[in-house]
């Protein structure tokens, strides 16, 4: 009877061991992850809330830009001004050229 409980627990150990350990790399990439996550939003919200450029404005259909839209070289994009002079000012730039509507 006994050499049946010994033989029993010995078989019960190895899974019993793997799911401990299982369970423990869940909680701490859970952990990780969670801690990741809460990073990035932190960083998101410093980037976005102190770099708005002064020339950013909403158009309907496409967004937010930045830049002279009549130029045209124009971007259309709310991260670079234009393929002549991505980081501006629009205001100074001597390839400045009025699109044709």
């Amino acid at each position: 009877m006994l050499d049946v409980v010994l033989i029993l627990s010995l078989g019960l150990c190895p899974p019993l061991l793997s799911l401990w350990v299982m369970r423990r790399a869940e909680a701490r990439t859970q952990a990780r992850l969670r801690a990741a996550m809460s990073a990035r939003i932190d960083r998101a919200a410093l980037v976005i809330g102190s770099r708005f450029p002064s020339d950013r404005r909403y158009i309907e259909g496409l967004g937010y830009q930045i830049g002279d839209i009549t130029c045209r070289y124009n971007a259309r994009s709310g991260y670079i001004r234009c393929a002549v002079n991505p980081l501006g000012p629009c205001s100074q730039c001597p390839h400045y050229e009025s699109m044709q509507f």
